[in-house]
């Protein structure tokens, strides 16, 4: 790196800017019918001066694509006349009014952002999902936002010692898309109010998949609605281990256990590599730490009828074989059960284990909505407010999902819709491009090259001809 005479200078003629890739998102919006249905049926103005309904939701969600992480973000793109140019708006919102907003919202009002997104959604799933929703699996969870604001209503303290809210996420596992997300106050169990949002999303999710299976853990095991669920939907859903369900996996025999053998988690396409040193098991063991091993896993299903249903479904079993150990000592065996309840009949016992495990994806997706869109900085005052800043800010991850299943290249598209959401912004966003307005067009020249670039143009010349009609 030998540049050392270097200096800046201000270009008057050309207009640029490093997020070219805005230009894409903002055009599938427009082509989804994303922003004519929020003007529609999102009524929160009286009077549209300067500003519409769509402008006040897609201007924090386009913040937030475009790198921003707070609210107060805003202004650096509501100062740049470039980009202002390059999505054909003279203004938009400041942070200020984008807060006000949000203050706007009523709970129904929630109801019908979600609705419109949903509404869009389905237009991209009819033509785009293609083979991705013939099984489609729905994870559902909760999750802790914390806040360190004092004056915030709804917020509660939970049970880990935490102030803030505990929304519910409701995700859809093959494209990682939030299908609903429901701001609740921080001292709520993670199921409460859950089923009904249950029921909205095997609606949303039924008429574009072949099979929908639920799945949650065992806090979502509500008994008293496996019946309603099972009339139009499959589920997974862990089971406690309580002492009824213990008695019954210790009077299983012996020989209707089958060994339990996990899949590899990475295939070795080259040469396997030499296994590093185990720092940390090393100094558990010179330090005789307490040591928990899993020597061997069983699997096998039983039938049963939980005491609030009509139906019987099968229970899988998974037995832990465990080791304690200290130091180089073994102290004890120990034997755990973990139990499953499912419709899935035609899965075997470890089919389901290896399902229900693929649940703990949805980890990454809460994760991606903290820590990469940042939904959950909770920067309003009140349950509502911050609830429907929530829903706007997963519109931007949303945004992703889709874009990737307009990908022509079907290998690429999965891969997009796995990568995370900064992974997303630097490949596919921040693409520095100059903005020509000529005649009626507004131009995107771009400026730079990156292995993603031919992939992206693909994608664009599909959402260029996509129409709702």
């Amino acid at each position: 790196m030998a540049g050392r005479n270097i200096r800046y200078e201000a270009s008057a003629k050309t207009n640029g800017i490093v997020v070219g890739g805005i230009g894409a998102i903002h055009q599938m919006v427009q082509r989804i019918g994303l922003a004519r249905r929020i003007d529609e049926r999102l009524q929160l103005l009286k009077v549209h001066l300067p500003y519409h309904e769509s402008d006040h939701v897609l201007s924090p969600a386009y913040n937030l694509l475009t790198g921003g992480m707070r609210l107060e973000d805003i202004e650096l793109r509501r100062g740049d006349s470039v980009f202002l140019d390059a999505l054909g708006a003279r203004r938009i919102p400041d942070p200020t009014t984008s807060g006000d907003f949000t203050r706007r919202f009523g709970e129904q009002d929630i109801y019908t952002l979600m609705a419109v997104i949903n509404e869009s959604r389905q237009e991209v799933w009819k033509k785009k999902a293609g083979k991705i929703l013939q099984e489609a699996f729905i994870d559902i969870d909760g999750t802790i936002a914390p806040t360190l604001g004092e004056c915030k209503c709804g917020m509660e303290y939970n049970y880990t010692g935490v102030w803030g809210y505990h929304p519910l996420i409701v995700s859809l596992w093959n494209t990682k898309e939030v299908l609903y997300l429901v701001n609740r106050s921080g001292n709520v169990a993670s199921h409460d109010g859950c089923a009904s949002w249950i029921d909205r999303s095997i609606e949303l999710v039924k008429p574009h998949a072949r099979r929908v299976t639920l799945r949650g853990d065992t806090d979502f095991s509500l008994t008293m609605n496996f019946d309603r669920w099972s009339d139009g939907a499959d589920f997974i859903f862990g089971m406690d281990a309580c002492p009824g369900l213990v008695g019954r996996a210790n009077a299983v025999a012996e020989a209707d256990w089958t060994a339990l053998e996990r899949k590899a988690k990475h295939v070795v396409k080259t040469e396997p590599r030499e296994k590093p040193l185990n720092v940390k098991e090393a100094i558990v063991v010179e330090r005789e730490f307490k040591n928990v091993k899993l020597t061997s896993e069983w699997v096998t299903k039983i039938r049963y009828r939980p005491a609030k249903c009509a139906k019987t479904y099968d229970l899988v079993i998974l037995k832990k074989n465990l080791s304690l150990e200290k130091g180089e000592k073994v102290l004890f065996d120990d034997i755990r059960y973990f139990f499953y309840i499912t419709t899935r009949t035609d899965l075997t016992p470890a089919e389901v284990v290896e399902s229900a495990n693929q649940r703990c994806d949805q980890e990454n997706v809460i994760e991606q909505l903290k820590n990469g869109v940042n939904a959950m900085r909770v920067p309003v005052n009140d349950l509502l407010s911050n609830w429907a800043y929530m829903v706007i800010a997963a519109l931007a991850w949303n945004l992703k999902s889709w874009f990737a299943m307009m990908m022509p290249d079907r290998e690429k598209g999965r891969v997009m819709l796995k990568m995370e959401f900064r992974c997303f912004l630097n490949n596919i966003i921040r693409l520095p491009c100059q903005i020509i307005r000529q005649g009626r067009q507004i131009i995107y020249r771009l400026m730079s090259y990156n292995p993603w670039m031919a992939d992206f143009l693909k994608t664009w010349e599909v959402i260029r001809r996509f129409s709702t009609a």
